[in-house]
C-alpha cells in the first residue's frame, strides 16, 4: 500500500511534523501547477525536483541541481550529483512561511 502525503506527514513526530506541514504549505502555493506525492520514502514535488523529509533531528528540503552553476551548488549541502540539500531544524518549527524563506 502507498502513502498518501497527509499520511506520511502524520506519521512523523514533533516537532518535523509541523515543520513538514509549514513547508509543504510553502510549497503548494509557491509551485501552483505542480504535483505532490510520496516516493522514495519522502514527499516529493515537481516530479521529484524538490523533496522534504523528516529525520531524527531535523527536516531536510531537498532540491535538483541540475543545470545550476558551482556557485549556485554550494549554496547547498550534500555530495549528491542530481540532488542537494538544505537542514531545517527544530528552532524554525514555530516560524511563519515568510520568515522560513529569509
Amino acid at each position: 500500500m502507498r502513502k498518501t502525503v497527509e499520511e506520511y506527514i502524520e506519521n512523523q513526530k514533533s516537532p518535523q511534523k509541523e515543520i513538514l506541514r509549514r513547508l509543504r504549505e510553502i510549497f503548494l502555493k509557491t509551485l501552483e501547477t505542480s504535483e505532490e506525492n510520496v516516493g522514495w520514502g519522502v514527499v516529493i514535488f515537481g516530479g521529484g525536483k524538490f523533496y522534504i523529509v523528516a529525520l531524527k533531528d531535523r527536516v531536510h528540503v531537498g532540491f535538483a541541481i541540475t543545470g545550476l552553476d558551482k556557485d549556485e551548488i554550494k549554496l547547498f549541502e550534500g555530495s549528491g550529483k542530481t540532488m542537494r540539500h538544505i537542514k531545517v531544524g527544530f528552532r524554525l518549527a514555530n516560524r511563519t512561511a515568510p520568515e522560513l524563506l529569509q
